[in-house]
């Protein structure tokens, strides 16, 4: 190992987030200062909240950071609110200003607006990222940009997605695949509802093939698809909500007598 992967590999990011009571002229200049002093690295800065500011930091040293945390906790006009290892949804709020919105009691959904597809797309592409087996579930209603974030996503991720199940231009009901489609490094997307209420056994084998894989499958309409198949929302790492605007309501009643309008998702 090089001496220059030695210090990058010592080196540790921090998130730091603040509340601010009274926004006085300078105190952003007094915190950059003590983080200068202290010889903590300032990375990014941005609001990521309502008179909250987070701050993407790098230090080598636990204890600078301990103390710096000590030494905030007696600056007026403030109260620390975060300081730790940064996670994702940290990391998307300095890139974006705002935190992704995440349900309170079920820790795994995340809901998102249609005019957020960029924070989605951006969420998204983090997860693709990963390695290893990954099963996320996206709901929304027909024409809210389900299908086309997970394309924009797999593209930024820079992976390969294929079409197990979709109505995107046309329905697709794959009953096989390409040896060089079945790989780790694709993104496999479905339609729950496709899958389970249209398609035959063969594509029924296929979906447990690929399910198998440590590889990243995206369901969309995951509820049905596990009302009708032997899977649970607990099989699922991530859950995805997609709505027009904050106050509308994701339903499948719609399906019970005539599905149709889910053909364009």
């Amino acid at each position: 190992m090089s001496i220059q992967e030695l210090q990058d590999s010592a080196r540790k990011e921090w998130y730091l987030e603040y509340q601010i009571h009274k926004n006085r002229p300078g105190l952003l200049g007094d915190i950059s200062s003590l983080l200068g002093m202290l010889q903590i690295n300032i990375i990014t800065i941005n609001g990521v909240d309502h008179n909250r500011r987070g701050m993407l930091l790098e230090s080598d040293d636990e204890e600078r950071i301990s103390l710096l945390q000590n030494l905030l906790e007696r600056v007026n006009n403030i109260t620390v609110t975060k300081i730790r290892h940064p996670k994702l949804r940290d990391r998307l709020a300095i890139r974006h200003g705002r935190y992704i919105e995440r349900d309170q009691d079920e820790k795994k959904i995340f809901r998102f607006v249609r005019n957020e597809l960029g924070i989605l797309v951006d969420f998204l592409a983090e997860i693709f990222k990963k390695e290893g087996h990954q099963l996320i579930g996206i709901r929304g209603m027909p024409r809210v940009g389900k299908t086309e974030s997970i394309v924009a996503s797999s593209v930024c991720a820079n992976k390969r997605w294929s079409f197990v199940s979709s109505t995107l231009l046309r329905q697709t009901v794959r009953n096989q695949m390409a040896e060089d489609e079945l790989s780790s490094d694709h993104v496999f997307i479905l339609d729950g509802i496709v899958s389970t209420l249209r398609a035959t056994e063969k594509h029924h084998s296929l979906i447990r093939e690929i399910l198998r894989l440590p590889a990243t499958k995206v369901i969309e309409h995951p509820d049905i698809f596990v009302r009708e198949t032997e899977y649970t929302i607990d099989d699922f790492d991530y859950i995805i909500e997609l709505r027009n605007d904050a106050d509308e309501e994701i339903s499948y009643d719609i399906i019970n007598s005539n599905y149709s309008s889910f053909d364009i998702s």
